[in-house]
């Protein structure tokens, strides 16, 4: 089984605006994101917060991009995060992922090869 590439990326994380429905925060009832960690963007839209920045960076983010990172709020990450899939995952290629990518000077992913038997 090949690594999750994510690990070791977080372009994505540092790249784009990550706006949602704000009843995704914890802050209402089912929400599970932490309302202290975004920020209002609209009467119905909230933002994880460093991501509404000319340089975005999610301030769940942690490590270096590029080297090795992670989610701080994984399990609690909001569908956008959930959403968004690496470049060749279920075999079809990201363009947006190969954007953030090359923001960071990163190569795109390759598609898996397949051992045909």
């Amino acid at each position: 089984m090949e690594p999750n590439p994510c690990l070791a990326c977080g372009a994505c994380c540092a790249s784009f605006r990550v706006s949602f429905y704000w009843a995704e925060a914890d802050a209402a009832a089912g929400g599970v994101t932490p309302t202290e960690l975004t920020t209002v963007v609209s009467p119905y839209r909230v933002a994880m917060r460093g991501t509404d920045q000319v340089h975005p960076h999610c301030i769940a983010l942690a490590g270096e991009v590029g080297t090795q990172v992670h989610c701080r709020i994984y399990q609690q990450r909001p569908s956008p995060c959930r959403e968004f899939r690496a470049s060749w995952e279920n075999g079809e290629r990201n363009e947006t992922c190969e954007r953030a990518r090359a923001r960071y000077s990163l190569p795109p992913l390759a598609p898996a090869l397949s051992t045909v038997k």
